[in-house]
């Protein structure tokens, strides 16, 4: 079985189900074709606390329609109302067609964006933990097993999205963190997976403000300004009362907003957590792009995270500068040659990483993807060059198959 949590909202009521409804545990709660009259009958058939789930394996002409609706209308900027609404229904609601999924990547990393955004928009305390700890079990396996891969793609949807960008932000913070705490801070797998938790959950106040702040070219009002100072508290508070029990986690969260710099043996295990969430949101903010402003060059958005707010080298900065490579996979960068390439992987040091061509010298696109190792004085990287200057349209999917 591939079993996916859904929401209690999305349940067809009053006509045939076109999937059957089932537990976490895979046990079978309604067939195919049942027809749940009311919500109070979902409820019995349900029973309390219960995660409902459909089989992907066997559910999945549905299962596809239904993510492929909620994409089309979350890029069209529909209201959180009208997301909450949407039914899962039988295939015939076709997804986004085939070339719209490729612009934006292979459709299990569309998914997962669309599966944040649902948790962190409308968290309700019957199920949040349970679909929140689902994905991050995701992600977390992800960056564990392929942490190149997931770096590149989580950087490479970063530099172009402003429409789910609070939950891009999100899993791309938590998967920095989890990779510079696993490899270069060597901490336990369950202080990884804390730290992981709290950088998926650090916004999760304000999701709505932040997706609004991406698309909105006029200064922050007095208010938003307030509610971003704010949000850290606020998000800790709220990860409280949708149960979230773990004392680290929160602090983390509290924190994590906050500037204090300082040495890491000074600090209590949350907020040193906090310090290196602090440091990965400052990255992955300046990379990302916004209505009101280009996004920042990967090597200035490093350098900023490197260095603390007195200008010296930041401890969390400098592991998490260490373990991405100054040129992480997902930047675009110029070789000696002129070519321009996509990094795929870190390399041995953090100046030499493995690059996929995608222009030659001319400026022209090479059509397959040519790799060049840069440790090699004739394919040296010279420089970096933003995403919006590469004129090559690139689908994530193929890149991913060379990692």
């Amino acid at each position: 079985m591939n079993l996916v949590a859904i929401n209690f909202e999305s349940v067809p009521l009053g006509e045939p189900l076109p999937f059957a409804l089932r537990a976490a545990n895979g046990a079978l709660l309604a067939q195919k074709g049942f027809v749940v009259r009311n919500s109070s009958e979902l409820s019995e058939i349900t029973g309390r606390g219960i995660q409902l789930c459909v089989d992907v394996d066997e559910s999945g002409e549905s299962y596809r329609a239904y993510v492929g609706r909620l994409q089309q209308m979350l890029m069209s900027e529909t209201s959180l109302g009208e997301l909450a609404a949407v039914k899962m229904s039988g295939p015939a609601a076709a997804p986004p067609p085939a070339r719209n999924r490729e612009e934006r990547g292979p459709l299990d990393w569309s998914e997962l964006q669309l599966r944040m955004t649902q948790v962190l928009r409308a968290p309700k305390a019957f199920d949040f933990r349970e679909r929140f700890l689902q994905l991050h079990e995701d992600l977390s396996r992800r960056c564990e097993q392929a942490p190149d891969a997931t770096l590149l793609a989580l950087i490479f949807l970063s530099a172009q999205e402003t429409r789910m960008y609070s939950s891009t932000h999100a899993m791309l913070v938590s998967c920095i963190c989890m990779v510079v705490g696993r490899e270069m801070l060597r901490w336990p797998p369950a202080k990884v997976r804390q730290l992981g938790a709290a950088g998926l959950s650090m916004n999760i106040a304000m999701t709505e403000l932040q997706d609004q702040l991406a698309q909105q070219t006029q200064p922050l009002t007095a208010r938003q300004i307030a509610a971003v100072e704010d949000h850290a508290n606020r998000s800790a508070d709220l990860l409280a009362e949708l149960g979230v029990r773990d004392a680290v986690w929160l602090e983390a969260v509290r924190h994590h907003h906050h500037r204090k710099p300082g040495p890491f043996n000074e600090k209590t295990e949350g907020q040193q957590m906090a310090r290196l969430i602090q440091r990965a949101d400052v990255f992955g903010a300046r990379i990302s792009p916004r209505a009101a402003r280009s996004p920042m060059p990967v090597t200035a958005a490093m350098q900023a995270s490197y260095y603390d707010e007195e200008n010296k080298v930041d401890e969390a900065g400098g592991a998490l500068v260490k373990g991405l490579g100054v040129y992480p996979p997902g930047a675009f960068v110029r070789l000696a040659s002129e070519e321009v390439g996509v990094v795929l992987r870190r390399g041995i040091s953090a100046t030499t990483p493995r690059v996929a061509v995608v222009t030659n010298r001319l400026g022209m696109p090479t059509g397959e993807f040519i790799p060049r190792d840069t440790s090699q004085p004739q394919w040296k990287i010279t420089g970096v060059v933003a995403h919006k200057d590469v004129r090559v349209k690139i689908a994530l999917d193929r890149l991913l198959l060379l990692v």
